[in-house]
Formats: structure tokens, C-alpha cells, sequence
């Protein structure tokens, strides 16, 4: 039986990359989006198998009737990866509590909705939180309500483990440097400096992360649960 798979924030980035990953092993994927239609569009066009759903997840009425949807569609749902995210990277006496509280909505209230709503239609499966070593240990002040969500993420993640244990597993991938739109904006000498902190002297692509997130959602990783997948290239 073809899998059901919801991806947030799918439409673009690294969720596209993991989107296109599910649907080219003939999974059927919700793509969830919120401003990017035309790219969730695309996708579409491309995979007879692909299903796009408008929603924002920091808010509880849009993560339901997400859900609802799928429920009523598929009657069921295997696999959830939590990747839709926002950053507001800015001096910390410019961030607001409003702006710090968007990035808190999305990244990590938006995550805990989605795992809460879509749990009720799993009666087995993985769920997947994507997210960085931002959480962990490579800290950056401008970033500091982005690192704050993902740390958040990342607790939220050991914590479902336990709750929904033992038919569902979750865990989290903390991604290191990525190669996607926004990142390639950076300045030259900013992106030189921080690959030189990478053993691996580069940024990740979209499809090296989404391979590992794909390996997760497989049997072949049946046990692991509860657990934190690095992928950074060896950032010191």
C-alpha cells in the first residue's frame, strides 16, 4: 500500500527536495504551503501523485482542516515531516516580542499542531521534525528566536518520542548549511568563512538532507526513535 505523506512548507527548499524524494517512490504527498502556490503548482504538474494544501501551521483552524482533508481523502496518514519554518534574522534590540513570537508560532507551535492533529489519523508511522544545529550548538544572535524554536523543536521531539511510543516514531534531523534560495543570498566572505568551520568545506544540498529524512520514514529505520540526526558536513 502507497504510503501518505504531509509535508509542511513543501512547496519550495529543502521541502520540495523531501517531497519530490516521496513522490518519485511513488508515495502520495500533501504538500503544504502557505504563500507559494505557483511553486506547489509545479510540483503538482510533475507528480500524478501529489496533492497541495493551502495552511498556515501556526494557526490550530488551518492544521485541522489540513488534517480533516487527508482524513477524508485517504482515511489515514503514515508519515509527517515538520518542516515548514520561518527566520527573522535581524540585531537582537530590533526583534520585537511580536516578530520573536511569529518565529516561535510557525517554527515550533506549528510543529506540535500538526504532530497533535495528524497523530489522531496514524495508527502507526514516523513523524520527522526537521530541525538544526542551530538548536544545538552553533548559535548565531541575529538568529536567536530561529535557534530558540529549533531547540524547542528538537525537546518537543524526545518528548513525542515517549508520548506516542510504541507504534509511532518520531525524530528530528538537524540539518548544518543548506544550499537553498535564501542561503545563496548570503555574502561570499560570510558563506567562505562558514564553510570553512565544515570539514566537509560546503554547503549541504536540498537532496543530501532529504535522503536522510527519507531513510528515517523507511523500515530500514525501524528503530530508531527518539533520536537526532546530524547532517552537516562535520561543522566544528
Amino acid at each position: 500500500m502507497d504510503r501518505v505523506v504531509l509535508i509542511t512548507g513543501a512547496s519550495r527548499g529543502l521541502g520540495a527536495s523531501i517531497a519530490k524524494l516521496f513522490l518519485d517512490n511513488n508515495d502520495i504527498v500533501y504538500i503544504n504551503y502557505n504563500n507559494s502556490r505557483e511553486e506547489a503548482l509545479k510540483i503538482k504538474h510533475n507528480y500524478s501523485k501529489a496533492i497541495i494544501v493551502k495552511g498556515d501551521v501556526s494557526k490550530e483552524l488551518d492544521v485541522k482542516e489540513m488534517v480533516d482533508k487527508i482524513r477524508l481523502e485517504q482515511g489515514h496518514l503514515d508519515v509527517i515531516v515538520n518542516n515548514a519554518a520561518i527566520a527573522d534574522d535581524s540585531l537582537v534590540e530590533d526583534k520585537t516580542k511580536e516578530s520573536f513570537s511569529k518565529v516561535l508560532e510557525t517554527n515550533l507551535i506549528g510543529a506540535f499542531l500538526v504532530a497533535k492533529y495528524g497523530k489522531k489519523i496514524m495508527d502507526s508511522g514516523v513523524i520527522i521534525n526537521i530541525a538544526s544545529t542551530n538548536g544545538i550548538d552553533t548559535n548565531y544572535p541575529y538568529s536567536l528566536d530561529y535557534d530558540a524554536s529549533k531547540a524547542g523543536l528538537i525537546s518537543l521531539t524526545h518528548n513525542l518520542a515517549i508520548e506516542y511510543a510504541p507504534n509511532i516514531r518520531v525524530n528530528a534531523v538537524a540539518p548544518g548549511w543548506i544550499n537553498t534560495d535564501m542561503n545563496k543570498e548570503l555574502d561570499k566572505e560570510f558563506i567562505d568563512k562558514e564553510c570553512d568551520k565544515i570539514l566537509l568545506k560546503r554547503f549541504a544540498e536540498p537532496e543530501e538532507i532529504a535522503k536522510v529524512v527519507f531513510f528515517i520514514a523507511s523500515e530500514a529505520a525501524s528503530y530508531i526513535n527518539g533520536s537526532v540526526i546530524r547532517v552537516d558536513g562535520g561543522l566544528k
